[in-house]
């Protein structure tokens, strides 16, 4: 089977650490600038496949123009955690109090949601459905597979074995914007 690689996409405009970004939030030029300084990609990478968010999606654009590896796929299986709307676009120190007590009880009950947000269960299930849907995808390619998506996604990819034990575990991996992981190395 295929070789599988996993990105954060570039920064986005209207970045802030610790803010939740916007769906719509585009790449920056500052987010141009990482994907070029991500190259060369590993010489194993022959598709990419992205999150349909702007962010997303326009690095593994900008990807494939840059290197010709083509986008062979977009999925809404590589989607952001979706965060409640009620914290979109704010900072920890002015999320509301109801999203303070969620994030206080999610680790010991995961099915609990916030607001329209989707619960740690739900993550992790979408989690294992696109971890799924990339293996299939790999087994149908002759080279490594890029996947282009977000931080607590692709922590969720990664943390898939350990999750009933630290359910939290996907809000505290560090994913360096326009990174490149091989994601056998990761834990």
């Amino acid at each position: 089977m295929a070789d599988l690689w996993l990105m954060r996409h570039a920064a986005y405009e209207g970045h802030r650490p610790g803010h939740h970004a916007p769906p719509e939030a585009p790449l920056s030029a500052e987010g141009r600038a990482q994907v070029h300084r991500a190259l060369p990609l590993p010489s194993r990478i022959t598709a990419i496949v992205t999150s349909p968010l702007p962010r997303a999606s326009q690095t593994g654009r900008l990807l494939s123009q840059l290197t010709g590896i083509p986008v062979i796929a977009t999925t809404p299986l590589l989607a952001e955690w979706r965060a409640p709307s009620m914290v979109i676009g704010h900072t920890p120190d002015t999320y509301p109090q109801e999203y303070r007590t969620w994030r206080a009880q999610r680790a010991t009950n995961p099915s609990l949601a916030c607001g329209d947000g989707e619960s740690l269960a739900e993550l992790y299930d979408r989690a294992s459905r696109c971890a799924e849907y990339l293996a299939d995808v790999r087994r149908g390619q002759n080279g490594g597979v890029l996947a282009v998506s977000h931080s607590v996604l692709l922590s969720a990819l990664t943390c898939l074995d350990s999750r009933p034990q630290n359910p939290e575990a996907v809000f505290r991996q560090d994913w360096l914007f326009a990174r490149v992981v091989n994601a056998a190395s990761r834990p």
